[in-house]
């Protein structure tokens, strides 16, 4: 037996002895415990759950055992996320830091930045926003303009962000701010984090068509912030920012995940609310061939990341490909939603009513939902440009 069977045996066993039966139910989106000063818990299971993962590191199992994280390599951490996905075990915690700050903090921070916040992100102390689109900008990031003046010890930073989502919740932010405004756009950014309770940064919910409000704009009104908190070289953010981006985009290109939705598959769903006919075939033939057409698609994509893990651990890995696994992940997680949106019809129509179960209601707030993953992040038409321009080598 390899050293590596032998680690899936010892996980397998850890996760059956410790995740309680209830953290291994699909998860829905008030059931997840967020980082923060304020943690709140559905449940004393969610409770004993992240702290038995915190304690071994593996709220973040990658990173640093020195640091506060599990020290697994990149073989066992994907032993660790296959055997998790095969018991159903819940992600213990959510946030940002862990996601995208806290990779980017191990590959451009200093030792003291890595003391200061790698340890609190791996606990979940602090609940992380990103501050990266503005008013005016669009999907030209490089555009921004809020200021981060130099004032000796300290930075002065006045604008205002847009789109922060759960900046109202959040205890620190992480920002992309001009620090020279004479340089080429993408030339005099610089990598920020700031305190949310500094004075001066205040935040205004915006209510979306659901009547939630997710989304925050975010104002800096002359904020001091120590130069302590630049992340990596003055002017040079746009490089921190587009290593984040990775990390944010290979996120968001695996499908599924650990995000709130019905616990059925499109196929389970289509024998339900479908029905099958006398030779056991799905009733209706042309959604067979939407289901078949997607199952294929999500299997290959699978083993396309797969393919690219294996290239990664063998030293020839692509860089192109979260790009273009981003474009082609979440445009099918699209495709999946209006699957499952057509076979459930009317019973997909519900938003609070009694009358519709909890997965006919998450269904329907995971098609809303799919149609942000194609935007955060880089929309699909930039992803597009990007890909055309960066991969492709096509004229611009």
């Amino acid at each position: 037996m390899s050293d590596l069977d032998q680690f899936r045996q010892t996980v397998h066993a850890w996760l059956e002895e410790n995740c309680p039966p209830a953290m291994r139910t699909p998860i829905t989106r008030e059931e997840q415990v967020w980082a923060g000063k304020n943690k709140v818990f559905p449940n004393q299971d969610a409770k004993l759950w992240f702290e038995r993962m915190r304690d071994k590191g593996w709220t973040a199992p990658e990173w640093p055992a020195e640091l506060g994280g599990g020290g697994l390599d990149e073989r066992q951490a994907k032993v660790l996320r296959d055997e998790m996905k095969r018991l159903g075990c819940r992600t213990p915690l959510f946030d940002l830091g862990i996601w995208m700050l806290g990779p980017a903090v191990l590959e451009y921070g200093t030792e003291e930045q890595r003391q200061q916040h790698i340890p609190s992100i791996v606990r979940g102390d602090v609940r992380w926003c990103q501050g990266y689109s503005e008013p005016g900008a669009g999907s030209d990031l490089a555009s921004l303009q809020t200021r981060a003046e130099d004032h000796g010890d300290h930075f002065l930073v006045n604008g205002a962000k847009i789109w922060t989502t759960n900046a109202d919740k959040a205890d620190w932010i992480f920002c992309l701010v001009r620090t020279d405004p004479d340089a080429k756009k993408q030339e005099g950014i610089s990598f920020l984090l700031i305190d949310m309770d500094n004075p001066g940064v205040s935040t205004t919910p915006i209510e979306l068509i659901s009547g939630e409000s997710e989304f925050c704009q975010t104002f800096f009104d002359n904020v001091k912030v120590p130069k302590a908190n630049l992340i990596g070289e003055l002017n040079k953010g746009w490089s921190v920012a587009k290593s984040l981006l990775k990390h944010e985009r290979k996120l968001m290109a695996e499908i599924g995940g650990d995000t709130p939705g019905p616990s059925f598959s499109p196929v389970q769903a289509g024998i339900e609310y479908v029905g099958l006919d006398s030779s056991g075939k799905l009733r209706d033939h042309g959604l067979r061939e939407q289901l078949v057409s997607h199952e294929m698609a999500y299997r290959a994509i699978g083993l396309t990341h797969f393919r690219s893990f294996e290239e990664r651990m063998n030293g020839v890995a692509d860089n192109n490909v979260p790009l273009i696994m981003k474009y082609v992940g979440t445009e099918e997680s699209k495709r999946k939603e209006e699957v499952l949106m057509a076979i459930l019809g009317q019973r997909a129509l519900g938003w609070y009513d009694d009358e519709f179960n909890a997965d006919e209601l998450l269904t329907n707030r995971g098609w809303l939902f799919s149609k942000a993953l194609s935007i955060a992040g880089g929309t699909s038409e930039v992803q597009l440009n990007i890909i055309a321009k960066r991969v492709l080598g096509l004229p611009t």
